[in-house]
């Protein structure tokens, strides 16, 4: 029987196809033990399946390239990290070899204790990593009983869930999945964030879906409305195709502008800077006639590897990225790990307290001084081959900025000396994502040859709102005054001092938010190569003189609804 469930729209597109219900990670396993005699087949058997998700997830992130790569890489690595955690593994052995438990309920149990520990800690972003413990155990879980953990979907069907791991998003579209429903999750997790750069249809918060939704049921879903039908009738069907054949107009029509200006109505050319972080990401921005690479990740050399990286790797690595650039600017970011991009090597550390604000960015390569040198060595090797530029993250002031500059002219005078070839200078920039570095700027600009705005990390910190957080996501926007104003107050202070500033992150991602940052003064973009086309098409349509007449009502705006309603006036059409 028809039904309509609603959800939050996480990723546009539609879809059409069978259900695959997948029940919640949590171990619905009665207790089971086991003779003493089995001990060591059950030892045995558990670290026959430990094994096997370790393999599947290292062919996984090996056949990983490409624009998502840093993004399910990531998480795999995380993952990974996990499967290695003495705690996790020692205490399934224990209950196994002294509580004569199966390994199916030692897993469980070990499980349980975790989550108690997690879910006592006082910081949300902490007791949230329990959904990460639980993807690892779910594999385990499934090795034990058909030796291979990796979720299976099959062509045409939609995963309806609780939540989605950003790592499975990827292998779900290969095996034609069509879209996906979750039950809970967060139009800003990032999950939503890499299905959007899949184009793979996403509803989060379809909070009846576990228990009005079947197997093999049909649905249709709306990832622009975030509307799921249940076996739809004559007219959804109708409606249905109407999106799909709208969707394969756009794409036609989008790809046309490939190789056309980035230009507004008036005449104003726009920088379109490119997001990357291999080779396959450069080529598809010089592809899509990106202005360059406005970020261009290093901590995918970092998180792979359980040796940190020597200069002559990461400098093939960068070389490779400049030449592919074919003369235009790679603005390469110093290496940004934390707590919360933890690597194999044990350089970030793993049990900080509160990840977000601990040793992370320019202050982790600053206590590593000599790891920093490394990478300014690598990075000034590549700028003898094409123009480069150096991006600090996580700059808070000058002393920061300051210590990267010395660095930075004693590594370039060393390269000289050895007969190197660099760039007689490299410009060297400031990431802008804390808000001390925003309210600051204007006493140490002077340092900075360009500005970068992280928005992901300056709207979380400047709202004190984590935005992965399902019960806080209604808080986080960056529709939010304080926020504008930020914005507007940075790239005044770049002006006034002839600095460029570029702005990244999701906000730079979104087409509708493109005559906002317009009218706030932002000439310069940097974005993910997947959404590139599209915002290419959002800047070709607008007016900058009356978007920038029409930003002081933008400024004026006290509430929320009242900058919603500004952009929604100001909404690009559709191609």
């Amino acid at each position: 029987m028809r039904q309509v469930l609603s959800g939050t729209a996480a990723a546009r597109g539609s879809a059409l196809g069978r259900a695959r219900v997948r029940l919640p990670h949590a171990l619905e396993i009665n207790e089971a033990r086991i003779a003493a005699t089995e001990v060591d087949a059950e030892l045995a058997r558990f670290h026959a399946a430990v094994d096997s998700v370790r393999a599947e997830m290292r062919q996984l992130r090996e056949r990983l390239h490409g624009a998502l790569a840093h993004e399910i890489g990531e998480f795999l690595d995380l993952h990974a990290l996990l499967l290695d955690d003495p705690e996790l593994l020692s205490g399934i052995d224990e209950l196994i070899r002294t509580g004569l438990y199966s390994a199916d309920y030692a897993l469980r149990l070990q499980r349980d204790r975790i989550a108690a520990v997690f879910e006592g800690m006082d910081d949300a972003y902490l007791r949230s990593r329990i959904d990460d413990i639980d993807q690892v155990i779910g594999r385990l879980h499934a090795a034990l009983h058909s030796g291979r953990a990796e979720l299976q979907g099959v062509s045409g069907e939609i995963l309806v869930t609780d939540n989605v791991a950003p790592a499975e998003l990827a292998q779900l579209q290969a095996q034609g999945v069509v879209g996906v429903v979750t039950a809970g999750g967060s139009p800003l997790s990032h999950s939503a964030i890499l299905a959007r750069s899949l184009h793979l249809p996403l509803v989060v918060g379809a909070a009846q879906a576990l228990q009005k939704i079947n197997d093999g049921d049909v649905l249709a879903i709306d990832g622009g409305s975030g509307l799921v039908v249940l076996e739809p009738d004559a007219a959804d069907l109708r409606a249905h195709h109407r999106r799909m054949a709208e969707a394969r107009r756009e794409r036609r029509q989008l790809n046309r502008l490939r190789r056309e200006p980035t230009r507004t109505l008036d005449g104003i050319d726009i920088k379109l800077w490119a997001n990357a972080e291999s080779r396959e990401d450069v080529t598809e921005a010089h592809a899509l006639g990106a202005a360059g690479v406005g970020l261009y990740r290093t901590e995918f050399l970092f998180l792979g590897s359980s040796v940190l990286p020597d200069e002559e790797a990461q400098f093939r690595a960068y070389r490779d990225a400049v030449l592919a650039m074919t003369g235009r600017t790679v603005t390469i970011r110093t290496l940004d790990l934390g707590a919360d991009k933890a690597d194999k090597t044990g350089l970030a550390l793993r049990d900080e307290p509160n990840p977000a604000l601990g040793l992370r960015g320019v202050r982790l390569s600053l206590a590593r001084q000599e790891l920093l040198r490394t990478q300014l060595r690598a990075i000034a090797r590549a700028s003898g081959y094409g123009p480069v530029r150096v991006l600090v993250p996580m700059v808070s002031g000058g002393e920061e900025l300051r210590a990267v500059r010395r660095l930075l002219d004693e590594v370039l005078r060393e390269l000289r000396a050895q007969g190197l070839e660099t760039a007689p200078q490299l410009p060297l920039g400031a990431m802008i994502e804390v808000p001390a570095a925003a309210l600051a700027l204007g006493a140490f600009v002077g340092q900075c040859d360009f500005l970068s705005i992280g928005t992901n990390d300056l709207v979380q910190y400047l709202l004190a709102v984590d935005r992965t957080h399902e019960a806080l996501g209604e808080l986080y926007t960056p529709l939010h005054p304080a926020v504008l104003r930020v914005l507007r107050d940075v790239v005044r202070i770049g002006q006034r001092r002839g600095r460029p500033v570029t702005v990244c992150g999701e906000m730079a991602a979104d087409p509708r938010l493109v005559p906002l940052l317009l009218a706030l003064g932002l000439t310069e973009l940097s974005l993910h190569p997947a959404t590139l086309l599209e915002v290419r098409q959002a800047i070709r349509q607008c007016d900058l003189g009356r978007l920038r007449a029409a930003a002081p009502a933008l400024l004026r705006a006290r509430q929320r609804a009242a900058i919603e309603d500004w952009v929604a006036a100001w909404l690009p059409e559709a191609p």
